[in-house]
């Protein structure tokens, strides 16, 4: 019997030692391949086939992090879940009355705050190059961070270890799930104002690098800068620039004020080879004359930061030029991140609690002001089934054949009727599939194709990050049963499902734009860049900042019908919701008074 165990002893040995000189065969996975790391544990790899989770600060322990320590066992028990929390957000109409009328709208705000940025990590933790923690994650800004790491390179299937051994053609995905069929209004009432404002904000700080592979961006700034106004760099800011007053150069048109052309500003602008040089006009952001929405835009910002000069004049007649237009960028930054929070950002929500720009309220919380634009945030905001199928302005119907690179369309009709016009036409919903019109239907297959070459995880896993349960089923994921069946054929596992067809395929949440993880997943990316500006720190929130009492209250009391109206002739219907009663619908008296 001893002789037998001996013998026993030898051959298993044998066999492990005949296997760790195979270390180097193909037919070993990595662990880290299965995702067996929960609750943002990190998983790291041991020889060939071991690994070990770091539960570090999360609250859970054990092979997997999935044990939970007491307060985490207390908070799971007692935390509601996210369809919970959006329902009590959205519906009692009494008790959000009395807690906006109440101190209790700052502590609310102040949870809402917390909850979303604690989600976004700071500093920045992974890149495309590097699936662990490292120096250049950190330090090279040049590419977009990352929440989760890559896909690693050595798994057996695209999406690690579950679903097909080849992914859907993407030509194929927008074609059968993103085409839209039918316009599909939002039923939240979002208009192309919105879905303007949308593109002209995000612009400023999504600017992908396509000529290089890895998820690099061009923008010099991760957040909130207003270099879609100004340029993103300082060659671009000075021919934009008047040099005088602080102003930025433009020309007038009917005696308005519009962009210059390129002929006086000869910046690089994106038009086609044989556009008339008189129609192009000069813009922060190079790809701005794509669309009549963004000129629009970029025009209501010129006037407004011009104005803003003269009033920064009249109360500082010794500054010089460089330090009134440094100061009205300040104002036009905050004046930006108000809009955005109360109102944009309001919609998006549909909370009745009514949100609440004041940085003031995180100043005696754990909060770092600066922010890194994750390639995620990057890829779900493609909003593009926001587009309709043509557009609607001063009682003409325009093809996109005669709107895209039109800019004579905004001298035509004038920032009035153009604005009234977007704020009174529905936009498209985002979520639910099958509402790209066929225009933009390209843009899904880029970023499904850029997710690919950037390895992102699989959406199940995101679900995982940002505390949402993760979907079991096609069934469970969709409420449409041929789509259902149609991404079980080309995935075979919902484990394997695709971050951004997840992001925009998932079922709505009733009447709303999109489905949850847009929501959860978006709003912490938002608001934590919002928040991390550093003009919402307590070294820069302050009147000196922005030249005084008068620029301070520009920013604090910021809104989106100030920033038209003080900046038109006349007040047109202004608003991200198509109108809602008949006062809104009735022609507007010309009028400046706010």
């Amino acid at each position: 019997m001893k002789e037998f165990n001996i013998f026993s002893v030898w051959f298993i040995n044998l066999l492990l030692l005949e296997s760790s000189s195979c270390a180097g065969d193909s037919s070993v996975v990595n662990p880290c391949c299965y995702y067996p790391c929960q609750n943002s544990g990190v998983c790291v790899r041991f020889g060939t086939d071991r690994y070990e989770c770091d539960c570090t600060r999360t609250g859970f322990y054990g092979v997997n992090c999935t044990v939970p320590e007491l307060w985490s066992r207390v908070r799971l028990m007692l935390k509601p879940s996210p369809t919970s929390v959006h329902y009590i957000l959205t519906h009692f109409h009494w008790i959000w009355d009395l807690v906006n009328s109440s101190f209790l709208r700052d502590t609310f705000m102040r949870l809402v705050l917390t909850a979303r940025s604690d989600l976004i990590p700071s500093p920045p933790t992974y890149n495309t190059k590097y699936g662990y923690l490292s120096w250049e994650s950190y330090y090279n800004i040049s590419y977009y961070t990352r929440l989760l790491p890559p896909v690693p390179e050595d798994c057996p299937l695209p999406m690690g270890a579950k679903g097909k051994p080849d992914l859907p053609d993407p030509k194929v995905l927008a074609e059968r799930f993103f085409k839209r069929e039918t316009f599909r209004p939002d039923p939240q009432g979002s208009n192309l104002m919105f879905a303007f404002m949308a593109q002209h904000f995000t612009h400023q700080f999504f600017k992908t690098n396509h000529e290089v592979n890895g998820a690099f961006t061009k923008a010099l700034g991760h957040g909130v800068d207003a270099s879609n106004i100004y340029g993103d760099n300082l060659m671009r800011q000075l021919q934009l620039r008047l040099l005088k007053d602080g102003k930025l150069k433009y020309q007038i048109v009917n005696g308005e004020m519009y962009p210059p052309t390129v002929a006086e500003v000869p910046v690089h602008m994106v038009y086609p080879e044989n556009f008339p040089p008189e129609k192009r006009l000069a813009i922060g952001q190079e790809v701005f004359g794509l669309l009549p929405g963004l000129t629009m835009y970029a025009t209501i910002w010129l006037r407004e930061h011009n104005r803003v000069c003269d009033i920064l004049k009249a109360e500082h007649p010794t500054w010089d030029d460089e330090q009134l237009f440094q100061t009205a960028r300040l104002i036009i930054i905050g004046e930006i991140i108000n809009i955005i929070i109360e109102e944009y950002v309001q919609h998006l929500s549909g909370y009745l609690l009514d949100l609440k720009f004041d940085p003031t309220l995180l100043f005696n919380s754990r909060f770092q002001y600066s922010n890194r634009i994750a390639l995620e945030f990057s890829h779900l905001y493609h909003w593009h089934p926001l587009m309709p199928d043509s557009f609607l302005i001063d009682g003409d119907e325009i093809p996109y054949s005669q709107f895209i690179h039109n800019t004579s369309l905004l001298l035509h009709y004038g920032v009035e009727k153009m604005v009234d016009a977007f704020s009174r036409q529905p936009a498209g919903q985002i979520g639910g599939g099958r509402n790209s019109h066929v225009v933009v239907l390209k843009v899904a297959e880029m970023v499904i194709k850029e997710s690919r070459a950037t390895r992102v995880q699989p959406f199940n896993e995101y679900r995982k990050k940002f505390n949402l349960k993760p979907y079991t089923s096609f069934d469970e994921f969709t409420d449409d049963e041929e789509m259902a069946r149609g991404l079980e054929e080309l995935y075979g596992d919902i484990d394997a499902l695709e971050f951004y067809p997840g992001i925009l395929l998932e079922k709505t949440r009733p009447n709303r734009l999109f489905g949850e993880s847009m929501v959860e997943m978006g709003a912490p990316f938002s608001l934590k860049g919002l928040l991390g500006n550093p003009i919402c720190s307590p070294e820069y929130w302050k009147p000196s900042t922005f030249g005084g009492e008068t620029g301070f209250n520009i920013v604090k009391t910021s809104t989106l019908k100030k920033l038209v109206c003080l900046n038109t002739k006349w007040c047109p219907y202004v608003d991200f919701h198509v109108p809602q009663n008949e006062e809104e619908e009735k022609p507007r008296e010309p009028s400046t008074e706010l």
